[in-house]
């Protein structure tokens, strides 16, 4: 059976007090964008993403030609999306040339510019406030996938010079419940939500239409959806960046980025179906 999403609102959150609203669901281009790009989908994915209401996209130079695959994309349009991109570079010279690079691509501005897995973070931050205070920038953010990081994670968190962190969240990955989400709220900081589907491992495990009938009243009609409002009803959460090379499955998603949020007892049954 062909599902539709004709009637999916993309709920907005602000990334901090005072700062610029996002949609919850949006649109990660690790090794997808690419991979669209290959079989010449690349402008049909971000197409999709844009009509779906997903419309912040998250890459990094990390990603090989994602950033340039994205702004080719958003060409005459760039005033309808949100773009979070990084530097990735171990010296002041590469980053200085990755965030030209990015903000020549993205017509001037970049929303949310990251330090990418926290690399020389302490040498990147003043490039990017002296950024921020010219406009070339928007927010200033910091990334880690690994547990390991989140000490020092922490750290940068506590600066005071960042706005956003992007961090690892799903089920089976439930570290930053311990410190980094509390620390996140305390300090007003936007959280953007990497691997809501750990890297594809748990969409494969889908539990099937049965297991999922007691999330209907949630507007849950997909395992994929579920775990995303999972991830959502955590309102610490702004932002959510699953990844897809498939434009069918941007409005699948999106449908997942409105209310009702899951009470416990639902985020605790996809918790247990997901282990």
């Amino acid at each position: 059976m062909l599902l539709t999403w004709d009637d999916a609102v993309v709920e907005r959150r602000s990334l901090g007090p005072g700062r610029l609203e996002a949609p919850v669901v949006g649109l990660g281009t690790w090794n997808r964008l690419e991979a669209a790009a290959r079989d010449g989908s690349a402008m049909a994915v971000v197409d999709a993403a844009l009509a779906a209401g997903a419309s912040l996209f998250d890459s990094s130079p990390m990603y090989g030609r994602a950033e340039q695959l994205l702004a080719e994309a958003l060409a005459g349009r760039r005033a309808d999306a949100l773009v979070a991109t990084k530097v990735w570079a171990s010296s002041a010279h590469e980053g200085r040339d990755q965030l030209e690079r990015a903000v020549a691509f993205f017509e001037g501005r970049v929303d949310i510019m990251q330090i990418h897995n926290l690399m020389a973070w302490e040498t990147h931050l003043p490039m990017l406030e002296a950024a921020r205070d010219e406009g070339a920038v928007g927010l200033i953010g910091a990334t880690h996938w690994s547990p390991g990081a989140f000490d020092e994670l922490e750290r940068v968190m506590r600066t005071g010079r960042i706005d956003t962190v992007q961090l690892p969240y799903n089920p089976r990955e439930r570290e930053v419940e311990r410190r980094i989400l509390p620390l996140a709220a305390e300090l007003g900081l936007g959280v953007l939500v990497m691997r809501p589907f750990g890297e594809g491992g748990l969409v494969r495990s889908d539990p099937g239409p049965d297991a999922l009938a007691p999330l209907a009243r949630f507007g849950i009609r997909t395992w994929g959806q579920a775990l995303l409002k999972w991830v959502l009803s955590d309102e610490r959460c702004h932002v959510a960046i699953p990844a897809t090379s498939r434009p069918e499955r941007l409005a699948e998603n999106a449908a997942a980025g409105d209310g009702p949020w899951f009470d416990d007892e639902a985020r605790a049954l996809v918790s247990r179906l997901a282990a």
